[in-house]
C-alpha cells in the first residue's frame, strides 16, 4: 500500500468546491473545517490512508486503534448555493512524494465530482500575537487572485508549504481555479482566534452565513485529537528550535 482511497459513496453535488483543511501551523485550516463539517452536518464519503503518514496507532478509552487518516465529506447546500468538498484529517504526509501522490488522488476525486475550484486555508507564522492578524492570499490566475483580494485578503509574497501550497500548485497545471487564505498566528497550539478570522472570510466568499459562536468547540476537539498524535502537548510549552510539522502552512 502507498495511498490508498476507500470511497463509500460517489454524491451528486452542484458546481462544489474543494476546501482543504489539515493540520499546519496553528491549525488555523483543521480547526475551520471541522466547524465547517458540524455546521453544515457534512457526510463523510471517502477516506485515504498513506504510507506516508505517521507509523503509530493510538489506542482508544475502549480498547480500540485510531490510525493516521485523511478524510472527504460533502456538504450539501439547501439555499441553491455551491456544494462543498471538505478535505479533513490528523495528518499530512510525511515525505514529498507522499504530499504529491496525496494531492492527486484528492484532486481525482474532486474532478469526479464536477469540482474544479479549491480553497486552501492555513496559518502564516508570526512572532507576536494580534488581536486582529492579516490574512494574506494566493491564487492560481489574476482573476482568480482579485476574488481573494476582495475578502480583505493582501497578497503573499513568500513560500507556501505543504498541502496548502501543493494542491494549488498541482490543481493548476490541471486545469482547476483556485487561492489559498493564510492568516496570521503564532503558530504554536490550535489557534481558535485565527480560523475564526479565515473563516468570517470563507463565509463571506461562499455565502455561508455560518455562525461562529461554536468555533471554540471544534478548537477544543482539535486540540484533543492532536494531542492524542502527539502533535501538540498538553501544556503550552516554550519554543523549540525543532517542532512538529513545522514547515506546513
Amino acid at each position: 500500500m502507498v495511498c490508498k482511497v476507500n470511497i463509500h459513496e460517489k454524491p451528486k453535488l452542484n458546481n462544489p468546491v474543494l476546501i482543504e483543511g489539515l493540520p499546519g501551523i496553528g491549525f488555523v485550516a483543521n480547526i475551520a473545517a471541522l466547524h465547517l463539517i458540524q455546521e453544515l452536518k457534512g457526510k463523510l464519503f471517502a477516506e485515504i490512508v498513506s504510507a506516508s503518514f505517521q507509523d503509530l496507532a493510538v489506542t482508544t478509552e475502549t480498547g480500540g486503534t485510531r490510525s493516521p487518516i485523511n478524510e472527504l465529506y460533502y456538504c450539501k447546500r439547501d439555499d441553491g448555493g455551491r456544494d462543498l468538498i471538505v478535505w479533513y484529517g490528523n495528518t499530512q504526509a510525511l515525505t514529498t512524494f507522499g504530499q504529491y501522490e496525496l494531492c492527486g488522488q484528492v484532486l481525482n476525486i474532486a474532478e469526479e465530482l464536477g469540482c474544479r475550484f479549491i480553497v486552501t486555508l492555513g496559518g502564516f507564522k508570526i512572532d507576536e500575537a494580534k488581536e486582529t492578524p492579516q490574512i494574506y492570499c494566493a491564487a492560481t490566475d489574476h482573476e482568480t487572485l482579485n476574488e481573494a483580494l476582495k475578502l480583505g485578503a493582501k497578497v503573499m509574497v513568500g513560500q507556501i508549504f505543504g498541502v496548502a501550497g501543493i494542491l494549488l500548485g498541482v490543481g493548476r497545471l490541471r486545469g482547476f481555479k483556485g487561492f489559498s487564505l493564510l492568516v496570521e498566528t503564532l503558530g504554536m497550539y490550535p489557534d481558535a482566534n485565527a480560523a475564526r478570522h479565515v473563516f468570517s472570510a470563507l463565509n463571506k466568499f461562499l455565502n455561508l452565513n455560518i455562525d461562529l459562536s461554536r468555533l471554540d468547540l471544534a478548537a477544543e476537539r482539535t486540540k484533543k485529537l492532536l494531542e492524542s498524535f502527539g502533535l501538540v502537548s498538553s501544556v503550552v510549552e516554550e519554543k523549540k528550535e525543532e517542532q512538529p510539522f513545522r514547515w506546513f502552512v
